[in-house]
């Protein structure tokens, strides 16, 4: 089973040519690889599987996403 979280992007940055962002899950904070979506900047939404960014989302879709994964108890 595959699992991506939605997560706010805090920043984004260059690292030795490749853009990273820094992304806020909630309770913690983690780098993911933007090769797969390029378009992102901060203050964007994205899903992340695996440290990347596979995908954009618009803020309510997160929060509806990270409230039915805590109710799960996958993620705090």
């Amino acid at each position: 089973m595959c699992l991506g979280v939605p997560g706010r992007v805090i920043e984004t940055f260059d690292r030795d040519g490749v853009r990273i962002a820094t992304v806020d899950f909630g309770d913690v904070r983690r780098e993911a690889c933007l090769a797969y979506a390029p378009e992102v900047e901060a203050g964007m939404h994205v899903v992340v599987h695996l440290g990347f960014a596979i995908g954009v989302v618009n803020a309510d879709e997160a929060e509806r996403s990270h409230t039915l994964l805590g109710e799960i108890g996958v993620i705090r």
